[in-house]
């Protein structure tokens, strides 16, 4: 799984938890051009599926990384996330910022369920679970 910048770069708005195909560096998405040729994907058809969690996060002030849009339909606003939470840890890794988020998706198989620790706006904590879908 790979997230996509939504905008100038990852302080600016944010990631999309999407699939593959790129890489995160300090400026922002470097999509990895593909050569001509059949896709690594048709050579490989056994390659595992890149996993979603439908929502667009970026740096919060204190550790954690904000969501700051979700996709609807999707499974993080089916587990109940909302724009303004936080999310503190994905399964037992903690998250301090987005690029966690993004390093810890990228190792999820979809459709296993993920325990998310959510700090909501009003203060308030929460654990939800997540079932990450496949990437389109």
């Amino acid at each position: 799984m790979v997230l996509v910048l939504s905008g100038i770069g990852l302080g600016a708005m944010g990631t999309a938890v999407l699939g593959k195909g790129g890489r995160l560096d300090p400026r922002g998405w470097q999509h990895t051009p593909s050569l001509p040729g059949p896709t690594p994907a048709a050579a490989t058809p056994s390659a595992p599926a890149a996993a979603t969690l439908g929502v667009q996060v970026m740096d919060a002030r204190k550790p954690g990384a904000v969501v700051v849009g979700l996709h609807v339909p999707g499974p993080a606003q089916a587990a109940g996330l909302v724009r303004g939470d936080v999310l503190l840890a994905y399964g037992a890794t903690r998250i301090d910022t987005a690029a966690d988020l993004v390093r810890a998706v990228a190792r999820t198989r979809p459709g296993s369920e993920v325990r998310l620790t959510v700090r909501h706006r009003s203060g308030g904590y929460e654990q939800l679970t997540l079932v990450p879908a496949v990437a389109a």
